[in-house]
């Protein structure tokens, strides 16, 4: 049984992003990413600022049912990047077989097969903002994986910060558009400890993306979204 390498385990919360926004959730963070990019706000699961723990499948559920008790019946593997770690297989298998659904977000670099077994699958290709250049190949493999061997339920999100990540967005959402596109505000003050302020700057951030959507014909399916625990606890780590 592999080791996994984990950071946090949390909740229950509520999902902040993508296609279960409000979703009550677990979350259970791994360490490690093949990404470094630039306004990430996970950056401590890679930058060697906190060390992970190594835990096998069964100790993270165990921990997972003593934080949750009888509260919750669905899981967020997070990161980083969990498609990482091979030893995921058996967390999701174990919960599955407690009847726990799960999720994960991964931006498509990486292929694990126990995506195929992921109840909700968000893949977040990197827009240039992030500093980041995507592999088509791998992203279109990816893609083909899962709309192909898969009956989990699958969408695409694209962080947004400015005009180039919205042509990139619509350039994304033109070559899978059978897949439902989330768009979502990207937080560009990670240090502020000012909720109140940080509130009022990502509401003003999300009314311009509504107004650039609003006006663009390649995005016409989109859905636009806000970072809703950003919203709700600021840059606050662990909920």
């Amino acid at each position: 049984m592999k080791k996994v390498p984990v950071l946090e385990i949390f909740g229950p919360t509520i999902q902040g992003e993508g296609m279960v926004i409000g979703q009550k959730t677990m979350f259970v963070r791994t360490g490690g990413c093949d990404y470094r990019c630039s306004w990430c706000d996970s950056a401590f699961t890679w930058d060697g600022s906190q060390k992970p723990d190594l835990m096998q499948a069964d100790e993270i559920v165990e921990k997972l049912e003593k934080q949750g008790g009888d509260v919750f019946n669905h899981v967020t593997i997070s990161g980083g990047n969990p498609a990482l770690h091979s030893g995921l297989a058996e967390v999701i298998s174990l919960l599955q077989n407690k009847g726990i659904k799960t999720a994960v977000e991964t931006q498509g670099t990486i292929w694990q097969d126990w995506m195929l077994e992921i109840d909700d699958v968000t893949i977040s290709p990197k827009p240039p903002s992030s500093g980041m250049e995507t592999n088509w190949n791998k992203l279109d493999m990816y893609m083909r994986e899962l709309l192909n061997h898969s009956n989990n339920d699958l969408s695409l999100k694209v962080v947004i910060f400015d005009e180039d990540d919205l042509t990139y967005a619509a350039t994304v959402h033109e070559r899978y558009p059978e897949v439902d596109m989330f768009l979502q505000t990207g937080n560009d003050e990670l240090e502020t400890s000012d909720n109140s302020w940080l509130l009022s700057h990502l509401l003003e951030k999300y009314e311009w993306l509504v107004d650039k959507v609003l006006q663009s014909e390649r995005l016409n399916e989109v859905k636009v979204l806000p970072q809703l625990h950003t919203l709700l606890w600021g840059n606050k780590q662990g909920v």
